[in-house]
């Protein structure tokens, strides 16, 4: 496989250094939760966020929304879907956007780790559907 050619020069630390507190924590937790749900899971900033990607791209971190923190779950870039039923969520996390993508909100300081075990469950689900990268 070709190696993958970064989608900016300032790395994920970089990145969250620049970050105040409470986000700074916040997405260091939710980083760390991600980075632990699969050994293929690799990071890099890309569209100005912290980016997941198992083959594709499969989640990015929003960061200056309207909402304190969001993780998007999405496909990569190849349209394929997803059914809602593939994904166990019994804390109704997520939020479907579309039939390839859902999103978790993070509202406020303190969720990510008092939703740690279903929020590692469902990004080891997700990446099962994310499609293999494609050079």
């Amino acid at each position: 496989m070709a190696a993958r050619k970064p989608a900016s020069p300032l790395s994920v630390n970089d990145l969250i250094a620049g970050l105040s507190d409470p986000l700074r924590s916040e997405v260091e937790a939710l980083r760390t939760l991600i980075l632990g749900a699969d050994d293929g899971i690799g990071e890099e900033v890309k569209w100005n966020s912290p980016s997941f990607h198992a083959g594709e791209h499969f989640a990015t971190m929003r960061l200056n929304g309207k909402i304190f923190l969001q993780l998007i779950l999405h496909l990569g870039v190849k349209k394929s879907a997803i059914s809602r039923d593939a994904i166990d969520d019994p804390g109704a996390l997520l939020q479907w956007l579309g039939p390839d993508r859902a999103c978790i909100n993070f509202v406020e300081s303190g969720t990510v780790s008092a939703r740690a075990d279903s929020i590692q469950a469902i990004v080891r689900q997700w990446v099962k559907h994310v499609p293999a990268r494609t050079v």
